[in-house]
């Protein structure tokens, strides 16, 4: 019970190739590459804090007769 042999892995491949033919794994490939794509952009959006855009607040305005002209 070792580690696999060259002829091992040539064994492997061959039965991926006949099970799936040559067409389907590089798309398989493809849409693993985006999924993980998307986890590693999920994980930097759950880093980086939401900044939340506040409406500009207008300040206060007092009633024309409280102002006092100098």
């Amino acid at each position: 019970m070792g580690s696999f042999s060259l002829f091992h892995w040539i064994i492997v491949l061959a039965a991926v190739v006949l099970l799936f033919g040559t067409k389907r794994i590089p798309q398989a490939m493809g849409d693993i590459a985006r999924g993980m794509k998307q986890f590693r952009n999920g994980l930097r959006e759950e880093d980086t804090p939401e900044v939340q855009a506040t409406p500009p607040v207008k300040p206060a305005e007092l009633p024309h007769d409280t102002v006092h002209r100098a």
